[in-house]
């Protein structure tokens, strides 16, 4: 299990700062998503993480080692213990769905036999056995989604990193995605998700970092919770709002009060009918 420790990250491209002064946790198992608006930082940041970019100020630690400073031959070691799910997917169009998701395995130097068992256990799993034998191109976006996650696992990576693994997804396929990124994060692997979609990071119920202009605007746990807008900041406090039930009891008091001169005035009119 890895712990992912970022402290005071920025990064510039050109001039821009993409990301600035980022520190963030995420602890060995637990679930985080990522989001913000387009350009807010967020694959960036998820590039970062993969030790695909480095930062260009600031320490990314895993594990406490400083991700900026070790050797390349330990960055790879390090690159085989996460897997990525990137946007595009990045299938090799001229593999098969089985061989894109052994691809991993044989750059590890797994056995034959280590990567059959593997890769059809993950098949299974993925609900991808009828296609295993088919291109990409032939793919529908759901399967495409789970043959790229099913390659990001195939390692047993310690943490997996997704970004906007949904993003070209219709609801019911990516509530299939939301499924399986949950089961994987069940067995104990670290998961960090990337998407600017509210609704899934709301359904999913976990920790949630939003990034605005590159900073973090926000770090709570529990699902996404729209920030408060400038002018609701700006708002003075007022005296506190009285529940709906005691609203409903004064309006009920107010017409009964309404209502009592009135029936007065009928009791009246029986009475002066009766006398007469």
């Amino acid at each position: 299990m890895c712990m992912i420790v970022l402290k005071n990250v920025s990064k510039t491209f050109s001039h821009r700062k993409v990301l600035d002064d980022v520190s963030i946790q995420v602890d060995p198992g637990e679930f985080v998503c990522i989001t913000g608006t387009s350009g807010a930082g967020k694959s960036t940041l998820m590039h970062i993480l993969a030790g695909a970019e480095t930062a260009t100020v600031g320490t990314v630690e895993v594990d406490g080692v400083d991700l900026r400073i070790v050797p390349q031959m330990a960055l790879r070691i390090f690159r085989r213990r996460v897997g990525v799910v990137f946007q595009d997917y990045k299938l090799l169009p001229h593999k098969t769905v089985a061989q894109n998701i052994a691809f991993p395995l044989e750059v590890c130097g797994a056995t034959d036999v280590q990567i059959e068992g593997r890769v059809t256990e993950l098949l299974k799993q993925m609900k991808l056995t009828k296609v295993a034998n088919s291109l990409p191109r032939e793919l529908s976006g759901g399967e495409q989604a789970r043959t790229a996650i099913a390659r990001a696992i195939v390692h047993s990576p310690y943490i997996l990193l997704a970004d906007e693994p949904t993003g070209n997804l219709d609801p019911a396929q990516s509530l299939q995605i939301l499924k399986l990124f949950k089961a994987i994060h069940k067995d104990g692997t670290t998961v960090v998700i990337a998407t600017h979609d509210s609704g899934l990071v709301d359904a999913l119920k976990e920790r949630v970092i939003e990034l605005e202009d590159g900073r973090v605007i926000r770090d709570s746990p529990g699902g996404y919770k729209k920030a408060p807008t400038k002018e609701e900041k700006a708002e003075p406090v007022t005296a506190q709002k009285k529940s709906p039930l005691k609203n409903s009891e004064q309006s009920v008091k107010v017409s009964q009060k309404m209502e009592e001169p009135t029936e007065q005035k009928r009791r009246k009119v029986r009475i002066t009918a009766i006398r007469s």
